[in-house]
């Protein structure tokens, strides 16, 4: 069992005094489902990578802006705490516009079938 409250404070804390503003920990990984507690300083960013077969992300605490690459056709999207979206199949980014921390699932491919 993790404790995301506690995971999430001490996540902030590593991130506020990282060089590039970020701290993160992998809660669960189980085949091709992963999920990783992200936290961000404020202005700190992903940068725009290609998404996984299938994401969420969820911000538990402060705020970021999912951003889509140049030309998509699929909006920014501003989240809150509270909040969740669907990541789209698209190259994307992320930037904390608080002191932020996220949870981000990912299923990576295809289950193994036997």
């Amino acid at each position: 069992m993790i404790d995301l409250t506690s995971t999430a404070a001490e996540l902030l804390e590593s991130a506020r005094t990282d060089a590039h503003g970020r701290a993160a920990h992998l809660v669960a990984h189980d085949g091709v489902l992963r999920q990783l507690v992200l936290a961000l300083r404020e202005g700190a960013e992903l940068a725009e990578h290609n998404a996984p077969a299938a994401a969420s992300l969820q911000v538990l605490s402060g705020s970021a802006r999912l951003s889509y690459a140049e030309g998509s056709e699929t909006a920014d999207v501003e989240l809150a705490g509270g909040d969740l979206t669907l990541i789209a199949h698209e190259r994307h980014g992320v930037r904390a516009l608080t002191d932020c921390v996220l949870l981000l699932t990912t299923v990576t491919g295809q289950p193994d079938r036997a």
